[in-house]
């Protein structure tokens, strides 16, 4: 990124990104900038085969403020063709996190509010330290969190997103915890300890079986389990356990040697 930069990628470990919102002074609040930077990054180190694991944090003491008001205010007054433009890069960056083949870890401290609580729901872990609170504050501008729904519906279910849409209310880290917006909460002076704990869970999982279970995953709903659920499941596994990385995986754990792809962190 350039001096303008509102994200800084970098390594917190050898095969471990940190994507860092960095704009502290306003809470991490994002803007069409850092839209297109978040969406940039997550997109190259998807691409990227040196990378294993992604963590997702904010500079300074919160995570994120969610939409930055000028922009907010600034879309108020644009014409619906460029608010539709807007929504629809706003859109293409949550799926961009969602949808990145590696798993995302998000490292939640001080505030996480509005399309910030999205953050934290598109990625595939979230970790809270025990100063962290979050509202889904969109109401309370007139407007609805219409962009980050898919996200906080799959975090949450659909009745306890409605119930934090509609009423904006502020919570806090032990009760993220409970509705299951949050995995993890910890201590702040522990909360990169609890975050590198999780990163070694991660990088001891195959990176080919990673990214299936993250594909046949969101393809999967809270429903039946119908004929075809059953078929692409049983696809899924008999197709996996005929690759290298799992016959190489198998022959480690009977050898008992570590898995290949633990070497290479």
């Amino acid at each position: 990124m350039g001096a303008d930069a509102t994200v800084i990628v970098s390594r917190r470990a050898a095969a471990v990104a940190q994507v860092t919102m960095a704009r502290a002074s306003v809470f991490n609040a994002f803007d069409e900038a850092m839209i297109a930077q978040l969406d940039a990054a997550f997109t190259q180190l998807a691409q990227d085969d040196s990378v294993r694991v992604i963590v997702l944090a904010g500079a300074g003491k919160h995570f994120s403020a969610g939409a930055d008001l000028q922009w907010m205010q600034r879309a108020s007054l644009a014409s619906p063709e460029w608010n539709l433009q807007d929504a629809r890069r706003f859109a293409a960056m949550l799926w961009s996190i969602d949808n990145c083949a590696k798993p995302t870890v998000a490292r939640i401290q001080g505030a996480a509010l509005g399309a910030g609580v999205g953050l934290a729901c598109a990625c595939d872990i979230a970790i809270a330290a025990d100063n962290a609170s979050f509202s889904v504050s969109e109401a309370r501008f007139g407007i609805l969190p219409a962009v980050i729904a898919p996200y906080l519906v799959n975090a949450v279910g659909p009745r306890q997103a409605k119930r934090l849409a509609l009423s904006a209310t502020r919570f806090n880290a032990d009760q993220a915890l409970a509705l299951g917006l949050v995995q993890q909460r910890t201590a702040l002076d522990a909360l990169d300890a609890a975050v590198d704990a999780t990163v070694a869970e991660l990088l001891a999982g195959g990176p080919n079986a990673q990214r299936e279970i993250k594909q046949l995953y969101a393809q999967l709903q809270v429903a039946a389990v119908t004929a075809p659920v059953r078929e692409l499941c049983a696809q899924t596994i008999s197709r996996v356990r005929g690759t290298e990385e799992a016959r190489a995986g198998f022959a480690a754990f009977l050898a008992k040697r570590p898995a290949p792809w633990t070497a290479q962190e």
